[in-house]
């Protein structure tokens, strides 16, 4: 009897994982592996975990690491455009076979700071994660959304509350923070008498904070430049025209922390709150989860 010839050895192709991609493009996109990982829910140890795993089994370095940036190799130029179709296609065939389980629409409102840092990565994986939810946010002040959410409006709202705000009996604390002093690293601007501060409006915790700890310990400041948004604090800092002050997460280089002392007071935490309506639905209740569940990975 004639025995069959063994087969021949082959060479297992190595498998690239969705979530690892994920992660890949996120940095990418992002520039930095911290804002990926607040966008993913993950620890930045985690995705650099991930990074090393996926760089191990392709055999080439995806990204230069530099003091202030991250920038893609040629070979993550290359592996981005893959990995940017493969996650298309994933979420194509995940598609044609799951219906989705939530459908219907949600009102979401966020203040301007909050919105603008945690909330990106938060509703592109809800919107991915619930296909056939529509999610409608809206951007305003934090007495704009309470009064929102009691008309009807909202169904859902974040909102930014100091330990003097007018809001502390209204809804769920879901992070909290140190609010600090933040200015130019190397600037001036908060040795100058009266201190110039950059502040948002008089409806905003951290001005009221702030205001409440200088007239306390009777520091001189006039109001040098006033924004809505804390892009436009961030801006005046920046450029050495004023201090302000900022929950000490968002404080990144070229600005810095600056020390607290008898003319500078500390500021106590800041806090972030979700309001829910009366009247809500369970794709509400489902953001909610969500929402708390990305700034409790923000906090860490």
């Amino acid at each position: 009897m004639t025995s069959l010839p063994e087969p021949l050895p082959t060479c297992a192709t190595p498998l690239l994982e969705i979530d690892v991609l994920r992660t890949f493009v996120c940095i990418a996109e992002s520039g930095s592996f911290t804002r990926a990982a607040q966008q993913i829910f993950r620890t930045t140890s985690a995705v650099s975990m991930q990074i090393k795993r996926l760089e191990n089994l392709l055999g080439c370095s995806l990204f230069v690491r530099e003091a202030r940036r991250i920038a893609l190799t040629d070979d993550g130029e290359r592996l981005l455009g893959y990995a940017r179709r493969l996650l298309r296609l994933h979420e194509e065939a995940v598609g044609a076979f799951i219906a989705p389980r939530l459908n219907g629409r949600v009102r979401f409102g966020t203040p301007a700071d909050i919105g603008t840092h945690i909330l990106p990565g938060l509703l592109s994986q809800f919107a991915r994660s619930h296909p056939g939810v529509e999610v409608n946010v809206s951007v305003g002040r934090t007495i704009d959304l309470i009064q929102r959410i009691d008309a009807g409006e909202l169904d859902v709202a974040l909102l930014s509350v100091g330990n003097a705000g007018q809001d502390d009996t209204r809804g769920e604390v879901v992070h909290s923070e140190p609010l600090v002093w933040a200015g130019r690293a190397g600037g001036v601007a908060a040795e100058r008498t009266p201190l110039p501060l950059a502040l948002a409006t008089p409806d905003c915790a951290w001005r009221r904070l702030a205001l409440h700890a200088l007239d306390r310990v009777g520091r001189p400041y006039r109001i040098a430049y006033s924004s809505e948004q804390c892009a436009g604090q961030e801006a005046a800092m920046i450029a050495d025209l004023a201090i302000a002050p900022y929950p000490l997460s968002l404080v990144k280089p070229p600005l810095k922390r600056l020390d607290e002392g008898p003319d500078l007071p500390a500021l106590g935490d800041y806090q972030i709150k979700l309001l829910r309506a009366a009247d809500r639905s369970e794709p509400a209740e489902e953001l909610s989860r969500q929402v708390i569940a990305a700034l409790n990975v923000y906090r860490k």
